[in-house]
């Protein structure tokens, strides 16, 4: 929304009998995120439960005249993404331990990267709208925008950016059961070449852990804006672009 975190509470559910120096690991990563997005951690609760639990409720201030929404993608505008997809493919390949040690690591980084980083980049241009990708899946996120903007969403499946074994891992199966939820979500809402591979939709559908943005800005900001985050080495690219409403909200080519 275009707000900076300035306070979080820890919410963190333990298992009975839960060894004290993961609990601890547990809080010190919550903890170095937060810091590293200058938010101080005020306290929290903790509870006992079946399932091990951690997350943050964060409060933070954002100037009322700049408020970002995921609603207001504008006709010429084209949509920025900022980190790969596939990890909820590679994530469920790898309760089965089939990733490799180097792949897995590449994952956690990028899981683990903050999105404050290319919101730095691309709040120097004009910001139309912006949404994350996470639960409900690039087509999920899109439908969103577009419908909240009345608009229609063209994206280029060529042009994504994503990690290449998660294509082999969905021709193999492993797709999260996310990922049919999020096939109803946007059920008669979206077009779909007929050529297009059905792992490259296995991707498009299924949730991302801790995703990266979806940005909407004119056509002008939005080359100047990919080429600083490229820079940057953001695995950033342009995927479609916003036209007038015509049929379906989403058309993917």
């Amino acid at each position: 929304m275009g707000g900076q975190p300035t306070t979080a509470l820890n919410i963190l559910c333990l298992q009975k009998d839960l060894d004290e120096s993961i609990i601890r690991e547990i809080l010190k990563g919550g903890y170095d995120k937060a810091y590293e997005a200058k938010c101080t951690i005020a306290g929290g609760h903790t509870i006992n439960g079946q399932d091990l639990l951690y997350g943050l409720s964060v409060s933070g201030i954002v100037n009322p005249n700049r408020i970002l929404t995921n609603s207001n993608a504008k006709v010429g505008d084209l949509l920025i993404q900022t980190k790969k997809l596939g990890i909820g493919i590679l994530t469920t390949a790898l309760k089965g331990d089939l990733l490799s040690k180097a792949l897995e690591e590449d994952i956690c980084k990028q899981m683990s990267t903050l999105n404050k980083y290319a919101f730095e980049i691309a709040n120097k241009y004009k910001i139309n709208s912006l949404t994350d990708i996470t639960g409900f899946a690039l087509l999920g996120h899109s439908f969103e925008m577009a419908k909240g903007s009345n608009v229609s969403i063209n994206i280029d499946s060529k042009n994504l950016s994503y990690y290449t074994k998660a294509l082999e891992f969905a021709d193999m199966g492993f797709v999260p059961e996310g990922n049919m939820r999020n096939r109803d979500f946007t059920d008669g809402n979206i077009n779909i070449e007929n050529d297009i591979k059905q792992s490259i939709l296995d991707i498009m559908f299924s949730p991302e852990t801790s995703g990266g943005l979806l940005i909407s800005m004119p056509a002008s900001d939005a080359k100047l804006c990919i080429e600083e985050l490229k820079l940057n080495h953001i695995p950033a690219e342009i995927i479609g672009s916003v036209t007038e409403y015509k049929n379906k909200y989403i058309n993917i080519t």
